[in-house]
């Protein structure tokens, strides 16, 4: 006898036939399932080192639905907590970010030091009579973190493989954005804030839509006629005003999806010309870049998601992060980066490019929204709910490794510009961590 699909997997999700049932958005649900099958089982990212420099930072963030503090110890130690005091459950934290010696509960007066500890309870000897193990009562943290290269990763399931086994060979792309310009060690910092809003759509919009989503380019068409980027020429990119030949790639890997591309030649793109000392800064790293990389410098990465919610856009130094807030809403956060060594002129110029770029006021993002929530919209009713999202884009046609087999050291590689593997890798991860036990059942699949 025949076994029969899965709930998810085969059935709502049919990768073989490149079709997704619009119910994984749209559903109630299923979206509380994926609370404890998805957001409490996978790496989340929580925020970058450098928003912490000091014993006693911290800035609130999110994992899933539940509010988590990042903070640094006295100790120096980096710490993600449960951002909900263990008497009634009250945040401990209602400030986005700061410095402080003690986490405050402003309900009954519980405090917590930034090691987590329980260190103070009111009238702990007249009501508690000297009886309650204040080491059992600490803020809940998480069972693993990891820090990759300054990004804070976290995840409440122990049983999780360790984050590098779960990035898999994405890795390769994520370090180059989060390596300096010159390829070194990252050497990154957050600049203006985070900017956080709210769409009336399902997160894995956003998601999908960052993994390799090359296909929706007349959706920006009337960026594309304006001016802003550095370069000064027409379009959204720095480098728009000099093309250099390249082979697109589009990664698959472990349900992470990732844009790039391979250069035909690393010549120095003199975008900044106007700027003696803005194109001066970007050559120089030039020069290094090839000296520290050699071939591998003829790769350049657009950007990706990691699953499920992470978003990265290298050319403008950001990440997005779609957090569900309901199955029909998603909070937005969106960092911005600059490289820590960039004189004043670089910076000056590169967050308004970035915020002109991305973000609830950047003009492609503003696009993005408004695709986003006219398609979940519509993919709300009776009728619609009948009928699959096609993905068939690319579907049989995959190739594995090839010619950039020292780039690509697993998952699938297309030169198609234009490809929906990338989705169908999301969506069959989401699946079988949907259906599975544990991770022991995810890691032992053939997708893994």
């Amino acid at each position: 006898m025949a076994t029969p699909p899965s709930k998810y997997l085969g059935n709502l999700v049919d990768i073989d036939r490149g079709e997704i049932s619009r119910e994984i958005f749209v559903s109630g649900e299923i979206y509380q399932h994926e609370q404890e099958q998805v957001f409490a089982r996978a790496w989340l990212f929580i925020g970058h080192e450098s928003q912490i420099p000091k014993p006693g930072d911290y800035f609130v963030s999110r994992m899933g639905e539940e509010s988590v503090i990042l903070t640094r110890d006295r100790d120096g130690i980096i710490h993600v907590f449960l951002n909900s005091c263990r008497h009634r459950g009250m945040k401990v934290c209602r400030y986005d970010e700061g410095n402080t010696p003690v986490f405050s509960c402003p309900y009954h007066g519980w405090s917590y030091a930034t090691d987590g500890k329980l260190v103070g309870v009111p009238y702990f000897k007249q009501a508690y009579h000297d009886e309650l193990d204040k080491s059992k009562w600490g803020l809940v943290e998480v069972p693993q973190m990891a820090n990759y290269k300054g990004t804070i990763w976290a995840t409440w399931d122990a049983g999780a493989p360790p984050l590098e086994e779960y990035l898999g060979d994405v890795k390769t792309y994520l370090d180059v954005f989060l390596d300096n310009l010159d390829g070194t060690p990252s050497e990154l910092e957050v600049i203006g804030g985070v900017q956080k809003w709210t769409m009336p759509n399902n997160w894995k919009w956003a998601s999908e839509n960052f993994s390799g989503d090359n296909y929706h380019g007349i959706s920006h068409r009337s960026v594309d006629m304006l001016k802003i980027s550095p370069s000064g020429a027409l379009g959204r990119h720095q480098f728009d005003a000099v093309r250099t030949p390249s082979t697109n790639l589009s990664v698959s890997h472990r349900g992470h999806g990732w844009r790039a591309q391979l250069k035909q030649s690393d010549d120095y793109q003199p975008a900044y010309g106007d700027d003696p000392v803005i194109d001066g800064y970007f050559r120089e790293a030039h020069r290094r870049r090839i000296k520290n990389l050699g071939e591998m410098s003829r790769l350049k990465s657009s950007g990706g998601t990691v699953f499920p919610n992470v978003s990265f856009s290298d050319g403008r130094m950001s990440i997005g992060v779609w957090h569900p807030a309901g199955p029909h809403h998603t909070e937005a956060w969106r960092w911005y980066f600059i490289w820590k060594d960039a004189p004043q002129e670089v910076r000056d110029i590169w967050r308004p490019y970035v915020m002109r770029y991305a973000g609830p006021s950047g003009m492609t993002e503003q696009d993005d929204m408004e695709n986003w929530n006219y398609a979940h919209a519509s993919s709300m009713g009776t009728i619609a709910r009948r009928h699959p999202y096609n993905y068939k884009m690319g579907l049989g046609h995959e190739a594995t490794k090839g010619d950039e087999d020292w780039i690509v050291k697993g998952g699938l590689v297309t030169q198609q510009t234009l490809t929906e593997q990338n989705q169908r890798g999301m969506y069959e991860l989401w699946a079988s961590l949907m259906d599975a036990k544990d991770w022991g059942a995810v890691r032992s699949s053939p997708q893994w």
